[in-house]
């Protein structure tokens, strides 16, 4: 047995699997998507913005054929509206196989942990964690009643999960719980659900061309800020792009087509931890763990700006 591996669990069939990813309907998720349905599998998408959901769900069709992928307008900060998704999935296909956790925000632009307000922790929290949380307390219950094969993915990051960006204090610390959640649900599963694994995701790879960067478009009204902002604006991926660059930065684009490829690779493999490009987080680690040893605060992720 790989001490990557999920126990002693079989390889997952994905062909016939029924798959949901959250936030599918573009960057990683979509790309997520695009592989699942590339290797047979029927995929329900769950996304908050109905028009770019809409607009997947068609364009995916028309590549992969009707009938093999859906839309489900959900909120998966909204344990109701996951509810929904949950007993529409099951009632419409009797099973899921495969759950991708993978929606997610940023806070706004990150600052300094005393200017952050409690909107920016409501909101990333909502969404990042509440949504994981949301996903695993629907679904995973079903799973294992169904008697399925099944497995769980959650995205988690490397600034958190690994590390912190000190300037993104509360997107870190969300990732953080997600990876937490991740390695708790997975010993549970192992001690408790006979076929049913989890895994976390950790994109990497290069710089990644999505949606967080302009989460805040979808920041609900009531989760707005109140107190004048932290004096950090989100950028785009443009603009990030630019100031890695400026910051001498040699700075990859990750294909995220590849990269759900690879993702599904991974998950077939029951690998649980799914990332790529880790020998600077290993020495990091390692780094960290001497520091503990020490008593002392552990060196964070060194983005260069």
């Amino acid at each position: 047995m790989s001490a990557a591996s999920n126990g002693a669990l079989a390889p997952l069939e994905v062909e016939g699997a029924v798959a949901v990813v959250t936030g599918g309907a573009n960057g990683i998720g979509k790309g997520i998507v695009r592989a699942l349905l590339g290797r047979g599998a029927t995929v329900v998408i769950a996304d908050i913005e109905e028009p770019v959901l809409d607009a997947a769900v068609a364009e995916l069709a028309a590549e992969f054929g009707e009938g093999t992928v859906s839309g489900f307008r959900t909120d998966v900060s909204d344990e109701h509206s996951v509810e929904a998704l949950a007993e529409h999935v099951f009632a419409t296909h009797g099973r899921c196989n495969l759950l991708f956790n993978n929606a997610g925000v940023g806070s706004g632009g990150g600052g300094k942990a005393w200017a952050n307000e409690p909107n920016d922790w409501k909101w990333c929290f909502g969404v990042n964690v509440f949504g994981t949380a949301h996903g695993v307390i629907s679904f995973v219950p079903r799973m294992i009643e169904s008697g399925q094969p099944g497995h769980v993915v959650n995205t988690s990051s490397g600034d958190g999960g690994f590390a912190p960006v000190p300037m993104a204090s509360v997107y870190a610390s969300s990732k953080a719980a997600v990876s937490c959640l991740t390695e708790a649900l997975q010993h549970q599963l192992a001690a408790e659900a006979d076929g049913i694994g989890a895994s976390v995701f950790y994109p990497s790879g290069g710089l990644m061309d999505t949606g967080l960067f302009t989460s805040q478009r979808n920041r609900p009204e009531h989760l707005e800020r109140v107190r004048g902002g932290t004096g950090r604006a989100s950028m785009t991926f443009r603009q990030m792009k630019e100031l890695l660059e400026k910051a001498g930065r040699d700075v990859k684009v990750a294909d995220l087509d590849e990269l759900g490829e690879f993702v599904v690779d991974c998950v077939v493999e029951r690998r649980y931890v799914i990332a790529r490009d880790l020998e600077h987080t290993v020495d990091l680690l390692h780094r960290r763990a001497d520091a503990i040893g020490r008593f002392e605060v552990p060196p964070h992720h060194d983005m260069g700006i």
